[in-house]
């Protein structure tokens, strides 16, 4: 009996499949032969019964930086002017650390500053319910 079992792979809706493999496979995808974007790995395969089954994968390729941008989010609606901040990471290796330019500032999280409030306030009611001299007697 002959084994007609084969695996189809496809690059967003090209009709041309890039690999074909008999199963079972194990390959190294390289993606940076592909552009940034959103794509789709479509996989077909046909067993032995020459029935196929179709399976689709959105993916997103991003070889280039990351970009990072602070002071304006998706979909915001905005009517004046506001402050941008853009950084971006590559990810090349190099001999030497750029100290400068290699984190994007962030503001404090509200919930940080919360936090901090509360713990003064409770350090401030303690020395006030507490603070007494003769709490504080030396017995020297």
């Amino acid at each position: 009996m002959e084994d007609h079992r084969i695996i189809k792979v496809f690059l967003d809706d090209d009709p041309k499949p890039f690999a074909a493999f008999a199963p079972p496979v194990k390959f190294v995808f390289d993606s940076t032969k592909i552009p940034d974007g959103k794509h789709t790995l479509k996989i077909v395969a046909k067993s032995s019964n020459g029935v196929e089954g179709i399976r689709e994968i959105p993916f997103v390729v991003r070889n280039g930086p990351a970009i990072s941008v602070v002071g304006l989010i998706e979909n915001e609606i905005i009517d004046t002017q506001i402050p941008i901040t853009i950084n971006a990471y590559g990810s090349e290796t190099n001999d030497f650390f750029v100290i400068r330019g290699s984190e994007t500032p962030k503001a404090i999280p509200a919930w940080v500053w919360a936090l901090l409030i509360i713990f003064l306030a409770f350090g401030l009611f303690y020395i006030i319910m507490y603070w007494s001299p003769e709490l504080y007697k030396s017995f020297f």
